[in-house]
């Protein structure tokens, strides 16, 4: 490895990160559904009283667990800048998102998720490229595609974040939570996440991602 190269993989991690916890923070300011990992992460928070940046660490050690047993390549760099950072900068982006428009409008709401949907398939697309290691729920599907090769990433994806979106809705349904609650968590946004995400991490790795690090030549 090159050490430009190096340092642009560092910088992509990094930022992949930091930017991933800001679209976070921005959709559940939006209200019209988290991601479908958030989803779950919401579903855990309502059945688990502690802060979200801690359970959020604590969920990731355990996927940590799972990703070390099965691919040791995939857990790096970005790995633990994600796994102990992002929960809190996503608390601090939905703060300053609440500060900045305490009470948007539904068009406002729209856009927000726009944006956050686009810079947080642009940002894992960054660091997945990055190769120095992936979040741990990304690192699930990943391993998944790789270990049996007759689904590509993009399915195995969309299979893993239904899977997140239902387990969350039926965790936040045991808490207690009404219809239009969980909607707040599992909405618009859940579903499009959970069906395009996959697809669209795969066209940014196509076409920002790797030209970025390699050139667009290659």
């Amino acid at each position: 490895m090159r050490k430009d190269q190096l340092g642009k993989r560092v910088l992509m991690s990094a930022l992949g990160v930091i930017i991933c916890g800001i679209s976070v923070g921005m959709f559940k300011h939006a209200a019209l559904g988290v991601d479908p990992f958030q989803s779950l992460m919401s579903g855990l928070d309502a059945v688990i009283p502690i802060r979200f940046g801690t359970l959020y660490v604590i969920v990731n050690l355990a996927l940590l667990t799972f990703a070390l047993a099965l691919d040791r390549r995939k857990i790096g760099l970005a790995t633990l800048i994600n796994l102990f950072l992002l929960g809190y900068i996503a608390e601090f982006s939905q703060r300053v998102a609440a500060n900045l428009l305490p009470s948007p409008a539904l068009a406002v709401r729209l856009g927000l998720l726009a944006v956050a949907i686009v810079i947080m398939c642009l940002a894992s697309a960054f660091y997945f490229t990055a190769d120095l290691g992936v979040s741990t729920y990304d690192a699930v599907a990943l391993i998944w595609s790789e270990r049996q090769r007759r689904l590509r990433f993009p399915v195995c994806r969309v299979i893993c974040d239904l899977a997140c979106v239902l387990l969350g809705a039926l965790l936040c349904r045991l808490a207690g939570f009404s219809f239009l609650q969980i909607t707040g968590e599992v909405g618009v946004g859940t579903i499009i996440t959970a069906f395009f995400m996959g697809p669209l991490i795969d066209f940014f790795n196509q076409k920002v991602a790797r030209p970025f690090l390699y050139g667009k030549g290659a």
